[in-house]
């Protein structure tokens, strides 16, 4: 009996640490950027969606010369203060700021890497 309980102990350890690994994992992907940038065009589409993990989606229409096709940025913004801000803007030329983080294990984060932490509207 003394080794199944230090079987059994042993096991629980390593799981608790795989936890522990894990979590610290994600609270780096989502707290370290990969990048950081801005990016200008018609903010075209925001929305709440999920099922589970509701986050706020948006699309940016980039239009580098007139007459050709537009590009589109895809973008998640966790912020609900922010997400006020784009849903405002939702129709206008703006620029937003964001910061890209790589390798967040689901899509409860967000259906993107491209995470909105400000927007400012173009006159």
């Amino acid at each position: 009996m003394p080794n199944a309980q230090k079987l059994l102990t042993g096991l629980i350890l390593v799981a608790l640490g795989a936890c522990a690994a894990f979590a610290l994992y994600v609270y780096l992907a989502l707290h370290w950027s990969y990048s950081q940038g801005e990016r200008a065009g018609f903010l075209q589409k925001v929305s709440h969606k999920g099922w589970v993990c509701k986050t706020w989606e948006g699309e940016l229409s980039l239009v580098a010369l007139p007459g050709a096709a537009p590009e589109k940025f895809f973008f998640t913004v966790h912020d609900d203060a922010v997400a006020a801000q784009v849903n405002a803007a939702a129709g206008k030329r703006v620029t937003l700021q964001y910061e890209q983080h790589k390798g967040l294990p689901s899509s409860c984060f967000g259906d993107t890497d491209y995470f909105v932490v400000g927007v400012t509207e173009i006159q």
